[in-house]
């Protein structure tokens, strides 16, 4: 329903209409018991008398409000007036990322503390059982002083971890029926796009869709129609990020390809390693430019004393097998001679991760 300027639900005042979603318009609101103001999520009427759409929209408030996390949209309230649902949400001031992306291409480094943000937000999701299934750039929101939220967990779901719900708020069941697809062409892993069960780590794959759209300026998986984008997430890999964008970091590219790969036991595992290793890579890059030019030596060894690693006897991590104690071993092919700092670093924290094991990253010293 159509709401003008100065109508009331409850406590909350119009002041004016924001836009709409799949399941409602959304409003700017002024919240008179606190004197903020605030969005308001209003169910459409023509949806209200759907059980399903109903079942939806108190799915999404119930995900979000089980969330306190910076990179989360927070939930206020909600609440019903004159048989119509709301959700009242924080007001935020910027644009989605699907609006930025529109204006110019992101620099690498932007790029990079943005899908971290993310994926701290995607981490914190998932650590209650919750997978957002439907994750885009027109669902993630960058305000106007650079914080990044995840919004619309309409197709959000509950899921049951280790045979026990991780989530504080009611489960709720989708009632899928077998082969629906449930998720945005483009963005959709390939689970999603055969209609099976989805878990977190489908949430990883759309994840690294946006991550590549970020960096090269167009999407991971295009096609004239929804059938031909649909057939590229199941058969094809898309191009290496660093042949359109050399400003890419290799070991970013590494990182994109590993959130794409077709079969979930071989993505990333959790959305905190995608998160702790997002953040590394820059880091990285200061050690290794710092090791080229020998006035910056020092860096190196800073490096390794953070991570509490003294293996003197380390060479760069080239292709070397993964080892718990000492992070990447061995000596690159080309026999640079730098010390393993990117090592150091997963070692530190994928001590007891079989994630890393099986990731193999080149020499970042000497690019072999």
């Amino acid at each position: 329903m159509a709401l003008a300027s100065g109508a009331k639900l409850g406590p909350y005042e119009i002041q004016s209409p924001i836009g709409a979603g799949g399941m409602g318009e959304v409003y700017c609101a002024r919240d008179s018991r606190l004197n903020r103001d605030v969005a308001v999520k209003i169910l459409s009427s023509t949806f209200a008398r759907d059980p399903e759409r109903l079942r939806r929209f108190r799915q999404e408030a119930q995900a979000i409000a089980a969330l306190n996390h910076p990179n989360i949209l927070a939930v206020h309230d909600f609440g019903q007036h004159d048989g119509s649902l709301y959700m009242v949400t924080e007001l935020l001031e910027g644009e989605t990322l699907r609006e930025r992306l529109r204006s110019s291409l992101l620099p690498a480094r932007k790029a990079t503390e943005y899908a971290e943000h993310v994926a701290r937000g995607l981490a914190a999701a998932h650590d209650k059982g919750i997978v957002h299934r439907d994750l885009k750039p027109e669902n993630i929101f960058v305000t106007h002083d650079g914080r990044v939220k995840i919004l619309d967990f309409g197709l959000a779901k509950l899921a049951r971890l280790g045979g026990t719900v991780t989530s504080d708020c009611e489960t709720v069941g989708l009632q899928t029926e077998p082969g629906m697809l449930m998720g945005t062409v483009g963005y959709m892993s390939p689970e999603q796009v055969k209609g099976q069960a989805a878990d977190h780590r489908s949430d990883l794959f759309s994840f690294g869709a946006i991550l590549y759209e970020m960096l090269v300026g167009k999407r991971a998986f295009d096609g004239g129609t929804a059938v031909e984008a649909m057939n590229a997430i199941l058969k094809e890999d898309p191009p290496e990020s660093t042949g359109t964008n050399r400003s890419v970091p290799p070991l970013l590219d590494r990182i994109v390809h590993h959130c794409l790969e077709k079969n979930p036991e071989e993505r990333f595992q959790s959305a905190h390693d995608v998160a702790f290793a997002l953040g590394a890579v820059f880091r990285f890059e200061q050690v290794r430019c710092g090791w080229r030019n020998s006035c910056h030596k020092p860096a190196v060894a800073a490096m390794a004393a953070l991570c509490g690693r003294s293996n003197t006897a380390g060479r760069c991590c080239g292709l070397a097998p993964y080892t718990p104690h000492f992070g990447y071993s061995g000596a690159c092919s080309a026999g640079c001679n730098s010390p393993a700092a990117w090592g150091w670093i997963l070692g530190q924290h994928h001590a007891a991760s079989s994630d890393f094991a099986k990731w193999k990253i080149p020499c970042h010293c000497c690019n072999a």
